[in-house]
């Protein structure tokens, strides 16, 4: 592309040295930065990315974007905020990939991951090529890349759009997180459908207050285009009304509790699966979806809700919901096999945990034995109530969760705070705390394994990605005790 048509695309803006004519890439990655390609510099919260240019000049990379001048022989592009640079240059570069699929943005506190999921797996069940950005990382249709941010990078996210387009892609669904909004990660990605699934207390390290973090998720819909779009709103959350009022969209809603355009009645659970009746615009149909728990009915609402919008008809869509899989590391039951019921859940916060134990509880045949770990460098003012909730159960547990900089101690002192009986263990290291949540267990019990699902690593001092999954340590340790699947099988 001519970086003439790039620099008419920002308005404020030092340009030093002689520019080239035409670039073929852009990244905020050093070692990726070469000939023909754009980097852009960045502060982050633990890396200033400037003191790479120096190593990508060494590797034939002729131009930057930087937020000051600097003194090396290259040519710069000096703006004030060099990533909403990187966006406006990336959907450029690419030819705005976004708006040649359909796009499907899902942001709240809970849910972003099975909603998002749940979409992705719809459209493969009604044989669409389909793709999912999210927590879980890159996923091309059954392919999956993993990935660090629910919401990566703006260079980075742009790139895999690209990368769903080559793979033929008809739609794509993106976990919207308030960090990737607020830091303008999404800018020039005009969604098709926008679906909100519930506010609660999160993320305040970051925004300060509940109002911030609202305004945050609120830009996903205030940003819906003038082109036929949908905002898709959980009524039985008080935050959407304040959501209806900053879009123009036609809405969407879902409910159990209130009235809604789709709505849940007649529900039956088991562990392994719900039944109910869904209410829509297009009649009423019988649901049988193999999630467990309340929330994953308002979740299976809101991606039903959300292909109507894109012009599915219902009676179609639900008829695959019980071809589909399970959401990785969302309320999973690990080998059914076990004489216990091993499950992990991704449930970090206190409305998370509160919403996974009312799942769960009704079919707990002995114990409930209940692991939570509490993170890092986060907002302390959940963990009381977080620690109390936990002792819902019968056995707890707690442990650290990503403790990066922080004592472990801290943090598992700070859930023991909240405690409401005696029966809790605390582990500074999260791989013993999970050991003895299985060591406790005796047939008949559940063990939920919960604020982590399957996250593939640890953040530890120094911000060092440590390999950890909890599921993996849990069925290894089931199986010590236990024995092996082939051994549960014949018992």
């Amino acid at each position: 592309m001519k970086v003439e048509a790039l620099l008419k695309l920002i308005k404020v803006k030092q340009i030093e040295g002689v520019l080239p004519a035409e670039v073929t890439d852009i990244t905020t990655d050093s070692r990726t930065a070469g000939p023909g390609s754009i980097f852009v510099a960045s502060k982050g919260y633990t890396v200033d990315s400037h003191r790479f240019i120096p190593n990508v000049m060494e590797q034939g990379c002729q131009l930057v974007v930087t937020d000051h001048r600097l003194d090396l022989d290259i040519a710069q592009i000096i703006v004030t905020d060099t990533l909403r640079v990187a966006s406006i240059f990336a959907q450029a570069i690419f030819d705005y990939p976004a708006t040649k699929l359909k796009t499907f943005g899902v942001t709240g506190t809970n849910g972003k991951t099975s909603v998002a999921t749940m979409i992705h797996h719809l459209h493969r069940a009604l044989d669409l090529h389909s793709a999912y950005l999210g927590t879980n990382g890159l996923q091309l249709d059954e392919e999956v890349k993993k990935g660090a941010n629910s919401t990566p990078e703006t260079v980075t996210l742009t790139k895999s759009i690209v990368k769903a387009l080559e793979r033929g892609a008809d739609a794509m669904s993106f976990e919207v997180s308030s960090h990737g909004l607020v830091l303008g990660r999404l800018n020039g990605i005009d969604f098709d459908v926008a679906i909100f699934t519930n506010l609660t207390q999160d993320h305040l390290d970051f925004h300060g207050t509940m109002k911030d973090y609202g305004y945050a998720k609120s830009l996903l819909f205030s940003q819906l285009g003038n082109h036929p779009s949908y905002a898709v709103l959980n009524s039985d959350d008080s935050f959407s009304e304040t959501l209806r009022t900053v879009t123009s969209r036609e809405i969407l809603t879902y409910a159990i509790d209130s009235a809604a355009d789709f709505k849940a009645t007649h529900i039956e659970e088991t562990i392994y699966g719900t039944t109910f009746t869904l209410h829509s615009p297009e009649g009423d149909y019988q649901v049988e979806s193999p999630y467990l728990g309340r929330f994953n009915i308002y979740n299976i609402m809101a991606a039903v809700a959300a292909l109507f919008a894109a012009g599915h008809s219902i009676a179609t869509v639900t008829s695959a919901i019980p071809t589909l899989p399970p959401v990785e590391g969302r309320l999973e039951v690990l080998d059914r096999s076990l004489p216990i019921d091993l499950i992990i859940d991704y449930a970090h916060t206190p409305d998370g945990m509160n919403k996974l134990i009312d799942a769960v509880q009704p079919f707990v045949k002995g114990k409930l034995i209940f692991l939570v770990g509490m993170a890092g460098e986060r907002d302390l003012t959940k963990t009381a109530e977080m620690g109390a909730i936990a002792c819902r159960a019968d056995y707890v547990i707690f442990t650290p969760d990503n403790p990066a900089n922080d004592d472990p101690k801290k943090l598992t002192d700070a859930l023991e705070a909240g405690a409401t009986h005696e029966r809790f263990r605390s582990f500074d290291d999260r791989k013993a705390g999970i050991q003895h949540a299985i060591d406790m267990a005796e047939p008949g019990d559940m063990v939920v394994l919960a604020s982590k699902g399957r996250e593939p690593y640890q953040i530890m001092a120094n911000y060092v990605k440590v390999p950890h999954r909890d599921d993996l340590i849990g069925i290894e340790a089931a199986y010590s005790k236990f024995g092996g699947p082939d051994e549960n099988q014949t018992k």
